[in-house]
């Protein structure tokens, strides 16, 4: 065999085995745990996560009143320098069992200053950390909150205006199982 057909042989048999190398690359999935923007799947827990939206909610807006339903009346009252926060997330689950969703949600601002949810009673939009099953999501298929415009179950906070004006808020979700037990969002504000 010529030295130019040697060289072309091994050429093809490498391209042939770098191909079948990148290939099989492709069949794993990453573990994605951080996004920049909403809408991105992450990987927390057993479960998928996605932030549908987030957005001020005006308790004066029809829409709005309805996902402030089931909020505790000493937790109604908002100071002079808050404001409602709606983070909407979907979970699902892609495995062959029922998973439990993640029971612990936090906003943090650029400062450090971190937010708890509200806990919200009684409201088809609220999010409540269910098991979820096999090839299912939360919002469970077809529920209110699944059909809605949005698609995801609520996760109410009260943030502060300074809050807001130190941007990007942090979206940190976690779980108490799983290899990743933490994903974090920059969410849209």
């Amino acid at each position: 065999m010529s030295p130019s057909r040697s060289r072309a042989l091994a050429i093809a048999v490498l391209f042939v085995l770098l191909a079948g190398g990148l290939a099989a690359c492709g069949n794993r999935q990453a573990t994605r745990t951080q996004a920049d923007t909403e809408g991105p799947y992450l990987d927390v827990g057993a479960l998928k996560y996605q932030v549908q939206v987030s957005r001020q909610l005006n308790p004066g807006d029809i829409e709005d009143q309805i996902y402030l339903r089931g909020v505790a009346p000493q937790d109604r009252r908002l100071r002079p320098d808050e404001t409602w926060f709606g983070v909407f997330v979907r979970a699902v689950n892609e495995g062959d069992r029922p998973e439990q969703a993640a029971g612990s949600f936090e906003i943090a601002d650029t400062q450090g200053k971190r937010f708890a949810p509200v806990a919200i009673s009684a409201n088809p939009f609220a999010y409540q950390p269910a098991r979820v099953p096999p090839g299912g999501t939360l919002p469970a298929f077809g529920s209110t909150a699944d059909l809605s415009p949005i698609g995801g179950s609520l996760v109410l906070f009260k943030l502060t205006l300074t809050a807001l004006g130190n941007r990007p808020l942090e979206l940190r979700i976690r779980s108490g199982q799983g290899a990743a037990r933490e994903g974090t969002v920059e969410l849209d504000v």
